[in-house]
């Protein structure tokens, strides 16, 4: 073979092998395992309590542990466990059998009983695949939790494209969750107090079915639209089926004599609901890049039901980045809803009916949220804890306001370490 011919054919054998070197270079999705710890107290007060028939405490407590392991498998996929435990201390669950305490049974008071408390532990595993130019992410996940009065399993998966140079995403998901009820009626509907009480005969009857199913699908349209800023769209459609009432949430009838034990009335009926629900949520988001310091992260929600309900949510963020290592988070969010076509006032509802709740949380009202939170960032990692290397520490407090009283605060703490 001519010499002069092998120079130019092996400069392009070079250039090509190059070429794909560079090609099969990828950047891992992951670069190392991150392990996130989080932590939050909540805690609520109001007087309109469902468990004693939306009269009496609101008061709760819960204080939620729980961890959060990011671990690659490879360049392309990650697996992720969640894991976590919540315990609460209610007083109006303690109402479930307001009489199992050493006080004065009370609506407005709690009882010292076993009800008053439980703990709920979850397990949420996932894996998430990336393709080679990451312009493809697919997702599967799973889940598990338990409580006393109720068990869920769910399962579910994602899939994302980028396109447009990674200027749009588009991604859809979907899930489900088959759950299990394991219901607590109310002390006085257990039986045994009929007899009792003189004219005390409540017309109830025990659910016939105790699961419930939850399924949903999503769409998600993500847009780059300048240098400064990003949108977002997302419509969801949810539909439930089964026990979608609460066991031992109670109902009084305004047709039907009161009867009282001390100074806690006597339940005439519990929650009745449909047994099915279609939800549709309709979301949108909004993010400004103003400068090196400031971001402006807008939200807003369309919500309506075939139970009657319609709700607005807005939302703004503005992290304020004070340098690369602390970044402050000021928040406020309003919400508003119409009542759901089954609620019903304290002695409002007939015994007629065949759908009644005195349940607030479905009754119209309005709400604001004022929030605050701090983010401390070690770039380098250069604080260690044993293995791990200190990324970030997310501090954050909010405050919630109903206008039917029931007001609520939570602070979380979050820090995540990188695996070394």
């Amino acid at each position: 073979m001519n010499k002069l011919f092998l120079i130019p054919l092996l400069f392009v054998f070079c250039l090509s092998s190059g070429q794909q070197t560079d090609t099969d270079y990828k950047k891992r999705v992951l670069e190392a395992g991150e392990l996130e710890m989080l932590f939050s107290y909540y805690s609520q007060d109001g007087q309109n309590a469902a468990v004693s028939g939306g009269e009496g405490t609101e008061e709760l407590t819960d204080a939620t542990s729980s961890l959060v392991l990011k671990l690659p498998l490879n360049d392309d996929d990650v697996l992720t466990v969640d894991v976590g435990v919540s315990a609460y201390t209610s007083a109006s669950s303690s109402n479930v059998n307001p009489f199992d305490g050493g006080g004065l049974a009370n609506p407005f008071s709690a009882s010292s009983g076993a009800s008053k408390s439980d703990v709920l532990a979850y397990f949420n595993p996932s894996y998430t695949h990336s393709s080679d130019d990451r312009n493809k992410v697919w997702s599967a996940k799973a889940y598990v939790s338990n409580e006393y009065d109720y068990f869920s399993i769910g399962f579910g998966g994602s899939y994302a494209y980028l396109f447009n140079e990674k200027n749009t995403e588009v991604s859809i998901s979907v899930q489900a969750f088959l759950d299990g009820w394991n219901p607590q009626y109310p002390v006085e509907l257990r039986g045994g107090f009929e007899g009792n009480i003189v004219g005390y005969n409540p017309s109830f009857n025990r659910f016939d079915k105790e699961g419930r199913n939850s399924y949903s699908a999503s769409l998600n349209i993500s847009q780059i639209l300048s240098k400064r800023l990003q949108g977002s769209l997302s419509i969801d459609i949810v539909t439930q089926n089964g026990l979608l009432s609460t066991p031992f949430q109670r109902v009084y009838f305004g047709d039907v004599d009161d009867f009282f034990i001390e100074d806690f009335q006597l339940a005439d009926d519990v929650e009745r609901l449909p047994e099915n629900r279609l939800k549709l949520p309709i979301g949108a988001r909004l993010n400004y890049f103003a400068n090196d310091l400031l971001v402006l992260r807008s939200y807003y929600r369309l919500y309506f039901d075939d139970w009657g309900i319609t709700a607005h949510t807005f939302n703004l963020e503005a992290p304020i980045k004070l340098n690369d290592t602390f970044t402050l988070y000021p928040t406020y969010r309003y919400y508003t809803q119409t009542a759901a076509d089954y609620f019903y006032a304290k002695e409002v509802a007939q015994s007629t009916f065949e759908y009644y709740t005195s349940d607030f949380d479905l009754s119209e009202y309005s709400a604001n949220q004022y929030g605050f939170g701090v983010q401390y960032k070690d770039i380098f990692t250069k604080t260690k804890l044993l293995l791990f290397g200190l990324k970030t520490v997310d501090l954050r407090f909010s405050y919630y306001n109903r206008s039917n009283g029931l007001n609520a605060s939570i602070i979380t703490l979050g820090t995540t370490f990188i695996i070394d």
